[in-house]
C-alpha cells in the first residue's frame, strides 16, 4: 500500500514536470519526461516494484548464507573443479584430434609412387602445335586482359 502510495506520488510530480516543459514549448522533452515519470505507476500496477523487493531479500540472504555457512564453500569449491575437468577434457580433445588430423595430413601429402611429384592429378595440358604463339585469349589470361588495359587506360 505504501509502496504504491510511492510510486503515485512519483509519478504525479514527473507528469508535472513533464506539463511544465511543455509549458515551454519543449514538447519533444515533455513527452520523454511524460514516459519516464509513468514508469514507477506501471512497474507498481503489475508487481514488478513487489517482486524486486523479494530479489533483494533472497540475494541479500544469499550473501549472509555465503559469508557464514561452509555448505556454500563447499558448493563453489565442487563448481571450481567441474569447471577445471570441463577444460581439461576440451583441451585432451583438441590435442587427440590435432594428433589424428596431423597424421592424416602427412599422409595426404606425401606423393604416391603413381602421380607425379608436382603438378595436378588430373590429366595432363595440351601444349600448343609447334609454330603456334598461344593467344591471350586461349588461357586464364583473358581475364586479366581487362584489367591491364583499365590499368593503362589511368597510368598505372
Amino acid at each position: 500500500m505504501l509502496t504504491t502510495t510511492v510510486c503515485a506520488a512519483l509519478s504525479a510530480a514527473g507528469l508535472a514536470v513533464a506539463f511544465l516543459t511543455a509549458w515551454r514549448r519543449r514538447f519533444v522533452a515533455a513527452t520523454r519526461i511524460a514516459a519516464v515519470s509513468l514508469l514507477p505507476v506501471g512497474l507498481a500496477m503489475s508487481g514488478l516494484v513487489g517482486l524486486g523487493g523479494k530479489i533483494v531479500r533472497a540475494f541479500g540472504s544469499w550473501a549472509a548464507d555465503l559469508v557464514l555457512k561452509p555448505t556454500v564453500w563447499a558448493g563453489f569449491a565442487v563448481l571450481a573443479c567441474a569447471v577445471v575437468l570441463y577444460v581439461i577434457a576440451r583441451f585432451a580433445g583438441r590435442r587427440s584430434t590435432g594428433a589424428a588430423s596431423s597424421r592424416t595430413e602427412r599422409r595426404a601429402t606425401e606423393p604416391a609412387a603413381d602421380t607425379p611429384a608436382l603438378g595436378t592429378s588430373g590429366p595432363p595440358a595440351r601444349k600448343p602445335a609447334a609454330g603456334k604463339q598461344p593467344t591471350a585469349s586461349s588461357g586464364g589470361d583473358e581475364d586479366f586482359s581487362d584489367i591491364e588495359a583499365i590499368l593503362k587506360k589511368h597510368g598505372i
